[in-house]
């Protein structure tokens, strides 16, 4: 059995610097089949750096306060979450989940069957500079703490982060 509180969980924020505030509570759990995060959206803040797809994970969002703006499929269909509200992704669903409004989001990601992501099993929607285009890259996370995308139609890498 582990117990912590949310006041306690460090925040270790995405490398792409989308959100203020992401807490690993699955670390501090050290769970090994579950992922949850924590996090606190200011306004024009994301949970992700984009769309993107896990292919290895489903995930469910829980909008605890305020009102997530989530853009699912390549078509970018817009679905609001407000509190309370949740919203399930299957395996290889695209989505990505922001804050629109004026007001502050704090909600959960949850993911099974891992508690880690595993950055070979992920792709993500963002512009190619090779291609001029909005294309599928493929994600990998340097031993840095860096992202770099691989476009899968040119091959054209970059790095963020």
């Amino acid at each position: 059995m582990e117990k912590v509180t949310i006041d306690d969980v460090s925040v270790v924020n995405n490398p792409l610097g989308v959100h203020s505030v992401r807490k690993p509570v699955s670390r501090d759990l050290g769970t090994e089949d579950f992922a949850m995060n924590y996090f606190e959206l200011q306004p024009g803040e994301s949970f992700s750096g984009g769309l993107h797809a896990h292919h290895d994970q489903e995930e469910v969002f829980y909008v605890q306060e305020g009102t997530a703006t989530f853009e699912v499929g390549r078509e970018r269909e817009e679905h609001e979450v407000g509190a309370g509200e949740l919203i399930r992704f299957e395996r290889g669903e695209f989505q990505v989940g922001k804050n629109d409004s004026e007001e502050r989001v704090v909600g959960f990601a949850l993911g099974a069957p891992k508690s880690r992501h595993d950055f070979d099993e992920m792709e993500s929607v963002v512009h190619c500079r090779e291609c001029d285009a909005e294309t599928v890259h493929d994600l990998d996370l340097t031993q840095q703490g860096a992202f770099t995308f691989a476009c899968t139609d040119c091959g054209n890498e970059f790095t963020i982060g």
